[in-house]
């Protein structure tokens, strides 16, 4: 197999955070500079932008399956080539970026080199972000520009011969590191799962414009109120502004505050006078970022309405999650309101005093509808299915807590299952003991990772009406009712000193197996740990250090924030990466056993698959969806899995 290495420069007036397929979507989209390498020898540039032409070889290895095609994020070279009628498939690509995130790096390409201590002239040239605003983006016209809106090649040509340079570099800094991540391939399975990643991305989904359109109307409409009625109880020229608010409230209430945020602001409201109270109700309000959704909606959505590249393959590094991006399907707020055809009929409608008059804050209201902006086609409909405690299920089958298993097998409720086990006694939704079920979830939904009290704190312990004098014993009782699971954590902590201490390889039950590995060229270490899918979890630079507790445990390298740094672990860390991680490749299996059968996926959420379906024959084909998704998974003999599901002309939360 030959290998063509590739990168592009582009231009487009749409500002490239509305993702790639927007961005190419605009009819001044080109793309400017080609730069390749075949089988990672010299690297050849083709300006396009001066009249250069990409070799007619070049042209049919685009679309010739002998022909393995590298990118970094090759995602964007793919679209950006097809949309400029340079058509290649996607099944023929390898994504460095995604072998990166495999392997446990950052994503970002300079971020990646650093990661791997590439010598300089092997770095990504820093010089590329000041070339690409000059190029590759609109620029504002002046006098001394002579009032153009972009800058061409003939209005520097030091900068674009530079940038020439950059984009050369930018091929042999992605040569590099496919060099030094080659030891360790992408399993093939993963590749299958990044191609249909792409291809969900392309389809999108459909947004419900007019809905769009009027909750950022009201939101002005309530902006402005709220703005108007700051200013009555305050004076302040700008309300919105964190310090002179600040100062207003501390010298004109009651409540004493060094700085405005969601928390402080929260527990002023405890104890505030009714003039502090509704200031701070209006900054609450104000504050709430979620129309940011409805904004980047209307941006990106394409001309036919849809919506695309919601997802990013790969990025929770760590499991291999997907992440979301442009509106973060993955983190959508819960919809809690009755009747939401007549609150969508509002919106739309841009009726803001029917929205307030009938369900009271409208920040919140419109929060909760975004869920509903995206709905499907004409005579379709969208097809909602999810495993069911899919998480509570992988981690009972790992660790063989049979009475678990046992309560899935028959339909029961883990949370009462999990509050009778704790406290002895018969617990029964709305029945016998009923109020111990939520002691029950709450302790589901903190513990299962080593999680102690601060975890049931986060989880909204107190918040769910659980005094903090009964939270040690709610951890106890819970690890003592799950004593395998418990056994997990130091089973798997145990397993990963000892491989990091000695070298040597150590498996658990269900094909679980933690190694030692080096690359051979490079020296690069990682700890290991196989799945029971045969993909990796991969650990760079691992190594054993004390803790802050002052006890022996795994250390590796990691991005924080921008940083790559090293960071402890622990077993229920572990466990949490295993069982998300197990969790997440029977989601992708789930999805490509729907593709395979003709379904087309437009996103997913967690471990919830979105399809959009012809509306005539929905319930049949609800039916089919939760069968696929309860088909055993090959590798998991015994996890025991069930999916639930709805159709409904827009997405909500069930």
């Amino acid at each position: 197999m030959r290998h063509l290495s590739i990168d592009i420069e582009t231009y487009s007036s749409t500002d490239i955070s509305f993702g790639v397929y927007k961005y190419t979507e605009s009819p001044d989209f080109a793309i400017l500079l080609f730069a390749y390498s075949y089988d990672f020898g010299p690297v050849e540039v083709v300006d396009l932008a001066q009249g250069g032409v990409i070799p007619d070889s070049v042209i049919r290895d685009l679309l010739n399956p002998d022909v393995i095609k590298h990118a970094y994020n090759a995602q964007f070279e793919i679209t950006c080539l097809n949309r400029a009628g340079l058509l290649t498939s996607v099944d023929q690509w390898q994504c460095t970026m995604i072998h990166g995130a495999y392997l446990g790096y950052p994503m970002g390409l300079a971020l990646l080199g650093k990661a791997l201590g590439l010598p300089q002239d092997k770095k990504k040239d820093a010089s590329g972000k000041a070339l690409i605003k000059y190029f590759c983006t609109p620029c504002k016209p002046t006098k001394r520009n002579g009032g153009r809106t972009r800058n061409l090649p003939r209005h520097d040509m030091d900068k674009w011969n530079a940038f020439v340079e950059y984009n050369r570099q930018d091929v042999v800094t992605e040569m590099e590191c496919y060099h030094r991540l080659a030891s360790f391939p992408v399993p093939d399975d993963t590749w299958k799962d990044w191609y249909l990643d792409i291809q969900i991305n392309s389809r999108g989904v459909r947004i419900d414009h007019e809905l769009v359109e009027g909750a950022l109307y009201i939101d002005e409409e309530n902006r402005e109120m709220l703005m108007n009625e700051a200013y009555q109880i305050t004076g302040l020229n700008n309300p919105n502004s964190r310090n002179q608010l600040l100062d207003w409230l501390n010298n004109n209430t009651n409540v004493s505050l060094e700085k405005l945020t969601k928390d402080t602001v929260a527990d002023a409201l405890t104890d505030a006078d009714d003039i502090a109270t509704k200031v701070l109700m209006i900054r609450k309000k104000l504050a709430k970022s979620s129309v940011s959704k409805y904004t980047m909606m209307d941006g990106a959505m394409g001309a036919d309405l849809r919506l695309r590249g919601t997802l990013q393959f790969y990025g929770a590094n760590r499991t291999g999650r997907w992440a979301g991006r442009l509106i973060q399907v993955q983190n959508l707020p819960r919809n809690y309101i009755e009747n939401l055809d007549t609150a969508r009929h509002l919106v739309k409608t841009k009726n803001r005093q029917g929205l307030e008059l009938l369900y009271g804050d409208v920040s919140d209201t419109l929060s909760q509808l975004i869920r509903t902006s995206i709905i499907a086609e004409e005579d379709n409909t969208l097809c909602v299915a999810d495993f069911s405690a899919i998480e509570a299920r992988v981690i009972a089958w790992l660790s063989g807590e049979h009475w678990r298993q046992r309560v899935f097998a028959e339909g029961g409720d883990i949370y009462c299952a999990s509050a009778s086990s704790m406290f002895g006694v018969p617990v029964v939704k709305h029945g016998e003991n009923g109020h111990l079920r939520q002691k029950g979830k709450v302790a589901e939904l903190a513990l299962g990772y080593q999680g102690g009290v601060n975890a049931l704190k986060a989880m909204g312990a107190l918040d769910m009406g659980l005094h903090e004098e009964e939270l040690p014993e709610i951890v106890n009782l819970w690890r003592n009712a799950s004593p395998r699971i418990r056994d997990l954590w130091y089973a798997v902590e145990n397993a990963a000193v000892y491989t990091v201490t000695t070298g040597n390889p150590i498996g658990l039950d269900h094909g679980i197996m933690f190694r030692l590995e080096i690359d051979p060229i490079y020296g690069y270490r990682y700890m290991t740990i196989e799945l029971p899918s045969g993909r990796k979890l991969f650990y760079p630079n691992p190594s054993i250090k004390q803790n802050a507790f002052g006890k022996d445990a795994v250390h590796f390298k990691t991005k924080v924030n921008a940083a790559w740094v090293t960071e402890s672990t622990y077993g229920g860390k572990l466990v949490e990466n295993i069982t998300q991680a197990v969790a997440r490749d029977c989601l992708a299996l789930t999805l490509r056993r729907l593709e395979d059968v003709g379904y087309q996926i437009i996103m997913h959420i967690h471990d919830e698959a979105v399809l959009e379906i012809n509306k005539y024959n929905a319930e049949s084909t609800l039916d089919d969806v939760n069968a696929i998704f309860s088909i055993a998974i090959p590798w998991a003999e015994g996890l025991l899995l069930s999916s639930a599901g709805f159709t409904n002309d827009y997405y909500m939360k069930d």
